[in-house]
């Protein structure tokens, strides 16, 4: 769901830069083929955080034939998909928190995609949201 399409373009010094054309906020760089696509998955994170702290909608991924495809950590996914639910439902976090029988800073965290938020805390939110979080594992690229 949280998988975005990420063009590694060489750099004239070498190694990698990296964009996403869905998430201009995210730009970054590596030595390595590897090293782009691990700081690309940091730099997405922190591009979309932005968006959760603005409170806009967060950028659909576009098609990404033939480009590497990157999506935030698990834990980070899971944040995004409760907040994306939050948006599409228009469920603000004071009435998140009243559903979940929550303090404020409660919700602030579970919405911060750098705080180590417990599971169990993320299927609660869901849950007051009408969802569930789902988990999958497939192969490695």
């Amino acid at each position: 769901m949280f998988e975005y399409p990420a063009t590694l373009t060489p750099a004239d010094e070498g190694g990698f830069v990296v964009t996403f054309a869905d998430v201009p906020e995210a730009i970054t760089q590596g030595d390595t083929h590897e090293e782009a696509l691990l700081a690309a998955r940091d730099a997405l994170e922190t591009a979309l955080s932005m968006y959760v702290d603005d409170r806009r909608d967060l950028p659909r991924p576009g098609a990404g034939a033939g480009r590497a495809l990157v999506s935030p950590g698990a834990i980070p996914c899971a944040k995004l998909g409760i907040y994306a639910a939050m948006r599409r439902q228009g469920v603000s976090k004071a009435e998140l928190a009243r559903r979940l029988h929550w303090h404020m800073p409660q919700v602030d965290r579970l919405l911060d995609l750098n705080h180590a938020s417990r599971f169990t805390q993320l299927e609660q939110a869901a849950a007051a949201l009408g969802q569930r979080v789902v988990l999958a594992m497939e192969p490695a690229a």
